[in-house]
C-alpha cells in the first residue's frame, strides 16, 4: 500500500487529493497539514486517520483538539508551524508528498521532502518560482521525483512522454484569460473583489483566483516550467484559450503540435502525479468531444495584463528576482483581497519591488529567504503610498 503526506489538505487541491485517494483505494494517508480550517481538518483526520497532523499555531492545535473531541476521534500526534510542516513533509513512511500549500509557506517543507528523496506531487508553484535551481539540484542529489499537479504543467509532462528535448521547439501554456479577458483596462482597474474572484472555468482558492485574474498565475507557471522541463524563457509561450479544454501543448521542431485535452477537473492531474508512470481509471467525468462546439485561441494582452510580462522579465533576469516578484505579489494580492488597493495596483507595486530589487544568485537557502523577506517589506512600504501615485504600467 502506498503512503502519502499532504501539505495543505483543506485547500482545493488537498481536498481533491483525498477524493482521488479514496478512489484509488490502495493508498494510506500518514500525515496531513492544514492552516486555519480546523473543522474541515478534524473531519479529514477522523476519516483518514493519519499518524501525524500539523496546523498553523498552538491556537489552531487547541481548536483542532476540540473539534476532534466533538467527533469522538482520537487525536494523532500534532505539531505546529514550520516545524510541523517539515515533519509532515519528511514523514519516513511517506513515499509521496503532495505539496499543495499556497504561497511561500510551502517552500522549506517541500525542499526538505525533496532532500529526503520523496516523490513530490507539486501544486505549490511558488516553490520553483522562488528557488528552481536549488530545488532541481537537490532533486538530482537525492533522487527525488517532481511531478507537476498544475493542469498546465501536468499536460506538458504528458505531452513530453517519450519525446526527446532536442526535438521540442517550444512549450505552449494555455490560459483561460480569467474573468477580465474581454474587459477594458479601466474596467480591470476598478474591478471589485467579487468580480475578480468570479473565475469562469475553475473553482480555486482566493489567492490563485486573483493571480488568474491578473495573469500572474500564468507568469508564475512560465517560471515554473523553465525548471520543471529545462527550457529557456524564449521557448515557453502563453496563449489564451477561454474554453480551458486544451490544458497545454508542445510544438515540435517538425511543426507538429501535441496537445493534452481534458475536463476542467483537477482530480485528473492529481491522479496522474500519484500513479505515474501507470494510468488508472479515473473518478472524474471524462471529456465529451461532442459537447465541444468551438475551441478558440488568442494572444495575451500584456498592456491589460502586465503581470505576465513582469514574470518573463524576472525569469530572464534570473537570480533572486523571481523570488522578489513572488513575494511582492503575495503581499499585493492579499492587500487587494483586504480592500486596500485596486486590482491594477498589484502589477504597479510588483513592478516597483522587482525593479528596485538587488538580484543575487539564487544558489543557497538563506539568500533566497532574505530576498523574500526584503521584497515583502518593500511591498508593504509601497502599500502606504497613495493609490493615485501608482502609475499604471
Amino acid at each position: 500500500m502506498k503512503a502519502i503526506s499532504i501539505l495543505g489538505s483543506t485547500g482545493s487541491i488537498g481536498c481533491n487529493t483525498l477524493k482521488v485517494i479514496e478512489h484509488l483505494g490502495d493508498t494510506n494517508v500518514v500525515a496531513l497539514a492544514a492552516g486555519r480550517n480546523m473543522s474541515k481538518f478534524a473531519e479529514q483526520i477522523a476519516k483518514f486517520r493519519p499518524e501525524l497532523a500539523s496546523c498553523e499555531s498552538d491556537r489552531s492545535a487547541e481548536e483542532l483538539l476540540k473539534e476532534l473531541h466533538g467527533l469522538n476521534t482520537k487525536a494523532p500526534r500534532i505539531e505546529v508551524g514550520e516545524q510541523g510542516l517539515v515533519a509532515v513533509a519528511e514523514h519516513e513512511a511517506a513515499g509521496t508528498v503532495v505539496s499543495a500549500t499556497v504561497g511561500a509557506v510551502g517552500f522549506i517543507p517541500t525542499l526538505r521532502a525533496i532532500e529526503a528523496g520523496k516523490r513530490i506531487a507539486l501544486a505549490n508553484k511558488e516553490t520553483l518560482v522562488m528557488a528552481g535551481q536549488l530545488m532541481t539540484e537537490a532533486a538530482e542529489r537525492s533522487g527525488a521525483e517532481i511531478l507537476p499537479v498544475d493542469s498546465e504543467h501536468n499536460a506538458i509532462h504528458q505531452c513530453l512522454r517519450g519525446e526527446r528535448s532536442s526535438e521540442v521547439k517550444r512549450l505552449i501554456l494555455t490560459a483561460s484569460g480569467g474573468p477580465f479577458r474581454t474587459k477594458s483596462r479601466d474596467e480591470i482597474e476598478n474591478a471589485s473583489r467579487e468580480e475578480a474572484l468570479n473565475h469562469p472555468n475553475w473553482k480555486m482558492g482566493e489567492k490563485i483566483t486573483i493571480d488568474s485574474a491578473t495573469l500572474m498565475n500564468k507568469g508564475l507557471e512560465v517560471i515554473e516550467a523553465r525548471w520543471l522541463f529545462g527550457f529557456d524563457a524564449d521557448q515557453i509561450s502563453v496563449i489564451v484559450h477561454p474554453q480551458s479544454v486544451v490544458h497545454s501543448m508542445v510544438e515540435m521542431i517538425d511543426g507538429s503540435v501535441i496537445a493534452q485535452l481534458g475536463a476542467t477537473d483537477m482530480k485528473h492531474a492529481i491522479q496522474y502525479a500519484l500513479t505515474f508512470p501507470e494510468r488508472m481509471a479515473g473518478c472524474m467525468k471524462p471529456l465529451d468531444l461532442r459537447e465541444m462546439s468551438t475551441l478558440t485561441f488568442e494572444e495575451p494582452d500584456l498592456e491589460r495584463f502586465p503581470c505576465l510580462d513582469l514574470a518573463y522579465r524576472a525569469l530572464k533576469r534570473g537570480g533572486t528576482t523571481p523570488a522578489a516578484l513572488n513575494a511582492a505579489n503575495e503581499v499585493t494580492v492579499q492587500a487587494f483581497l483586504d480592500g486596500k488597493i485596486r486590482l491594477s495596483d498589484i502589477a504597479s507595486i510588483n513592478r516597483r519591488v522587482m525593479e528596485e530589487h538587488n538580484s543575487m544568485p539564487a544558489s543557497d537557502l538563506q539568500t533566497i529567504l532574505a530576498a523574500d523577506r526584503q521584497s515583502r517589506s518593500a511591498a508593504v512600504e509601497y502599500l502606504s503610498a497613495p493609490t493615485a501615485s501608482m502609475a499604471l504600467i
